[in-house]
């Protein structure tokens, strides 16, 4: 590993204004993803700047009757919280579905929107990668690509987003608080936070260089029944190969996201409210599979028509 220099911040002003001061920096909180990107050399931050201290660890109502989670709630906190489990089922259950006890115990809200992906050849600093190295190439077109995407993928990359909370808070039209080093703070739509991977698939948000998330906030509970089913190749601590965040009134998907399929939470609510038998073609328009992932289109069916067995 590499030598780095290391502070605790103790406002979310100061916490900005350290990194954007230092070119390589990077805050840190329960570093379940970027100590194992540093000790694989995939990361190599020369400052960490600790945010655990800034008191962005409670869950609150908002005046519009939802819910403002911090941004250093822990998952398994979130998870337990009477209100999420109450009203908003799907996030709880996509939260257990995801990682260890022992990890969801140490990853925050913020770090679990700003993991990066799985991608072996994105863990495997000997081959070419355009997320890790710009312009290097990607090893996964033409290679394995059993576990990527199929859905927003592009020539320079076709790797998925690893997240289970995100595609929950897709389906719940989150938003995304966030602030600058001058103190200002704006929203970002959950739908807008993570980017398609294009020609620049090392830029995976819309988060400015200067800005760090500070909250999530959950609108009004929707009702319904909520549903989050995840297929996987074991039956814990794995990453989905295709996961399902569904919210389902009156027998039809009302709100509908996928993960495992694209380099985001994959939602496309054209397909909501449609007949069953239609909704995966309308999600699965315009799909580019691998020889290795094509199954994924005939999982989805599967599994979107489960969702909706489970509901009734």
């Amino acid at each position: 590993m590499r030598a780095f220099t290391y502070e605790r911040a103790k406002t979310p002003t100061e916490a900005v204004a350290a990194v954007a001061a230092t070119p390589g920096a990077k805050f840190i909180a329960g570093g379940t993803n970027l100590l194992d990107l540093m000790k694989l050399g995939i990361e190599a931050p020369v400052h960490l700047v600790d945010i655990n201290r800034l008191g962005l660890d409670t869950i609150e109502p908002t005046d519009e009757g939802g819910l403002r989670i911090g941004a250093l709630v822990r998952n398994t906190d979130l998870a337990a919280d009477t209100r999420v489990r109450r009203d908003y089922g799907v996030l709880a259950r996509a939260l257990l579905a995801g990682a260890s006890g022992q990890l969801r115990n140490k990853a925050t809200t913020a770090g679990n929107l700003l993991q990066r992906t799985r991608c072996p050849y994105f863990y495997n600093t000997d081959m070419p990668c355009n997320k890790r190295a710009p312009g290097s190439g990607c090893a996964a077109i033409g290679g394995m690509s059993h576990n990527l995407a199929v859905m927003g993928v592009s020539d320079a990359c076709i790797a998925t987003h690893p997240s289970d909370m995100a595609v929950a808070l897709r389906a719940l039209d989150a938003v995304v608080e966030v602030i600058s080093a001058k103190g200002s703070t704006r929203i970002i739509p959950i739908a807008d936070f993570h980017r398609l991977p294009g020609d620049t698939p090392h830029l995976e948000t819309n988060l400015a260089a200067e800005e760090m998330v500070t909250a999530v906030i959950l609108p009004k509970p929707v009702g319904g029944a909520h549903i989050y089913r995840k297929v996987r190749e074991r039956a814990s601590y794995a990453f989905a190969n295709l996961s399902v965040a569904m919210i389902v009134k009156d027998g039809q998907a009302a709100r509908l996201a996928l993960g495992g399929l694209a380099h985001k939470p994959w939602r496309v609510e054209a397909a909501e409210g449609a007949p069953a038998e239609g909704m995966a073609d309308i999600i699965l328009a315009g799909a580019r599979p691998t020889a290795d992932n094509a199954y994924k289109l005939d999982l989805t069916r599967r599994t979107i028509a489960a969702c909706l067995g489970d509901a009734s």
